[in-house]
């Protein structure tokens, strides 16, 4: 069984202006988030700068998350590492804490072959019982995880389920649907194809735009769910001028940037991150107006 379907948010970590972690305003942001229909939360990946985040401090947002949810929807936590041991130290402490699955990108930097992704994924899967979503952003690593290597890990590892696919090419995520023939619970990673990548078997979407679009992200799957495909694409292609802007610069810059903007205190980047930039944040503002949260 999918750990979820439909619209999980990646979720930001807001922080006080010295940097550190802003625990009573993420308290907001959870219960703003179930409010409005999200379906899961995803906790310490790119959104919620876990890069940027100490081991400490990594595992502290991720049991706090946990504990403020309390089951009433699923938490799924960042633990993947470009060092195996490391993420099979996050994961195992971060199934401690009750979350409901573990989402491990692939190792960044490292550039392992297929046969080194498929070692490592094991071994972590291997360390926990936890179900778990891989996550592939070759973007960002530098490192595609083929079709062939996500279905050989979830057929020969019970509890590796999914991929997070953030990989863009469509082509690609239709090939692995093919070979999966099921096997494989598949979410976008990109708002702007969440539609696309549901239409080739996709159980909905890991999302950035659910930070400030919860209810209008968990329609866009729901609808397709419920078999309103129609619905589903009016509400996507509504969205996708709000998507652009929120990759007008690297994640998580715009995003925290529009969660302020809707009236959190999302709080500032950590370095090497920087402030948006004037003109995109007037792009950026001009869409939220657009669309209809400001």
């Amino acid at each position: 069984m999918a750990i979820f379907k439909g619209a999980a948010v990646a979720i930001v970590t807001p922080m006080y202006q010295d940097g550190s972690v802003n625990y009573d305003e993420f308290r907001k942001l959870i219960e703003f988030q179930i409010e409005n229909g999200t379906d899961a939360i995803v906790v310490c990946g790119t959104t919620g700068e876990a890069s940027t985040l100490s081991h400490e401090e990594h595992l502290d947002v991720i049991k706090y998350c946990a504990e403020v949810v309390n089951k009433r929807i699923p938490v799924i936590a960042g633990t993947g590492s470009n060092s195996t041991e490391t993420a099979i130290y996050l994961s195992t402490e971060a199934e401690k804490y009750g979350v409901d699955g573990l989402l491990l990108v692939t190792p960044y930097y490292n550039k392992a072959t297929q046969n080194g992704l498929y070692a490592h994924f094991k071994a972590v899967a291997d360390s926990v019982k936890l179900p778990i979503i891989l996550y592939n952003v070759p973007g960002r690593t530098g490192c595609n995880l083929m079709p062939d290597t996500i279905v050989r890990l979830c057929t020969d590892v019970e509890n590796i389920v999914g991929v997070k696919e953030a990989s863009g090419n469509i082509s690609q995520i239709a090939t692995l649907a093919a070979k999966a023939q099921g096997c494989v619970d598949i979410y976008s990673g990109n708002d702007d194809q969440i539609v696309p990548i549901m239409a080739l078997g996709g159980l909905g979407v890991i999302s950035v735009l659910s930070n400030v679009a919860p209810r209008q992200t968990h329609d866009i799957c729901a609808k397709y769910l419920e078999g309103d495909v129609k619905e589903a694409c009016r509400l996507q292609l509504e969205a996708i001028d709000l998507c652009g802007s929120l990759f007008c610069e690297v994640n998580p810059i715009p995003v925290k940037k529009a969660v302020s903007m809707i009236g959190f205190e999302a709080g500032p980047l950590r370095m090497p991150l920087s402030e948006i930039e004037p003109k995109n944040e007037e792009r950026l503002r001009a869409s939220m107006e657009k669309y209809g949260l400001i």
